[in-house]
């Protein structure tokens, strides 16, 4: 057979989740059930009905919009207060899951990829999927608002400050580290502990991924469905979580801090 030396890491997170016994797996199951009540399970079903609501207006999701990143007060400290505060809210299931796996991914979150081995290494492939992941998310976008499949996204909502591009920078960790740490890192370790095949990992995974993003519209769950895909494709290859955290978090900058320029150049007769 043949070597295949893997890009990521040498070894597959997955190769260190044992299958658990019968008798342990309701109460494993609950605690996904859990951490997914806490974090993105949640905002997926907020999403679903969501979509359902904007897909029953009479007016054309073409000509809805949603925003991201808003101001929570008029009163800029106040703003500020409530924007940091809420980030970090949001990271807490991301604490939650590294403790869940403390005494089972040894060191700490090492097994899952998460780790200050390979920074270098880790910063490049990161970018390099933004790369590739970005541009066509872009064009999935333009198509779905020439389609009528996709709202009006405006991602930098909020008035500017001096620390709107930091705090913006903020959010975009908050949901590299929430969605990849959770979805692909915690996800994939417990559902292979249950003992699900890969690729059902990756679909339903996948499948979650796209389901809270539907509140900006069905071009944003395929999207998303198959950025789902094509990371947990890699990631149970190569087994190495922190290149996607930073794809991830770049994507979502670039967004965020450069959406004002995009909109105003790209999508203005959209």
């Amino acid at each position: 057979m043949k070597r295949v030396i893997p890009v990521f890491s040498r070894v597959s997170s997955l190769q260190f989740a044992e299958v658990v016994p019968p008798g342990e797996r309701p109460r494993l199951r609950a605690e996904i059930f859990i951490v997914l009540g806490l974090s993105l399970g949640l905002s997926a079903v907020y999403s679903i009905i969501q979509i359902i609501d904007l897909s029953t207006r009479s007016v054309p999701l073409s000509q809805q919009s949603t925003s991201l990143n808003t101001a929570q007060s008029s009163r800029q400290v106040f703003d500020f207060l409530y924007q940091v505060v809420g980030i970090l809210g949001d990271l807490v299931p991301v604490a939650l899951v590294a403790y869940l796996l403390w005494r089972v991914a040894r060191p700490h979150l090492g097994a899952l990829g998460i780790d200050g081995r390979r920074p270098l290494a880790d910063s490049g492939w990161g970018v390099a999927l933004a790369l590739v992941i970005g541009i066509p998310g872009i064009l999935v976008y333009i198509l779905g608002r020439q389609l009528g499949l996709t709202v009006n996204v405006v991602a930098s909502g909020g008035d500017t400050y001096w620390w709107s591009i930091p705090v913006l920078l903020l959010s975009a960790a908050r949901s590299g580290l929430q969605e990849e740490v959770i979805m692909i890192g915690y996800l994939y370790y417990r559902l292979n502990q249950l003992g699900w095949g890969r690729w059902k990992i990756i679909v339903f995974s996948a499948l979650i991924r796209g389901s809270y993003h539907l509140y900006q519209g069905w071009g944003a769950f395929v999207g998303n469905l198959a950025m789902g895909i094509f990371f947990g494709w890699l990631y149970t290859r190569y087994g190495r979580l922190l290149p996607f955290v930073i794809a991830h978090f770049v994507i979502d900058a670039a967004i965020f801090v450069g959406y004002p320029w995009a909109a105003a150049t790209f999508l203005s007769g959209l």
